[in-house]
């Protein structure tokens, strides 16, 4: 709980009832550090997030990263990426996977947007 800079009275309250986005999000991380999944899938998990909740959340999800274990983390945004340095990056497109790459192209979308992506998917 230290780690996700939660409250020990967060141990008594009801799930998810009355909790900020931002205690929603960490108490997401807190369960998979307590879980140790093998696989998780992390939808979104940046949004709504403020820059220093953002940094907590990212502290969690890199204390799960291990070798043994799987994380998609799926993101619209390359902010929860600077914090979280990805091995793979995949970009979709109508259901498909249209490119993929190292960290570095989650930089590239950043900067160039998502178009040239859909034109590349369209042509080929």
């Amino acid at each position: 709980m230290k780690l996700m800079q939660i409250h020990e009275d967060f141990l008594s309250r009801s799930v998810n009832t009355g909790f900020s986005g931002g205690e929603k999000k960490r108490n997401e991380i807190l369960q998979m550090l307590t879980l140790q999944p093998r696989l998780a899938v992390l939808d979104e998990t940046d949004s709504g997030l403020d820059v220093d909740a953002l940094k907590i959340v990212a502290n969690g999800i890199n204390k799960l990263r291990d070798p043994q274990r799987s994380m998609i983390l799926v993101t619209h945004y390359e902010r929860l990426l600077e914090l979280v340095e990805p091995d793979f990056v995949h970009v979709l497109a109508n259901g498909k996977i249209v490119r993929s790459g190292d960290h570095t192209l989650a930089r590239e979308l950043d900067e160039r947007g998502y178009e040239w992506i859909q034109q590349e998917a369209q042509s080929a």
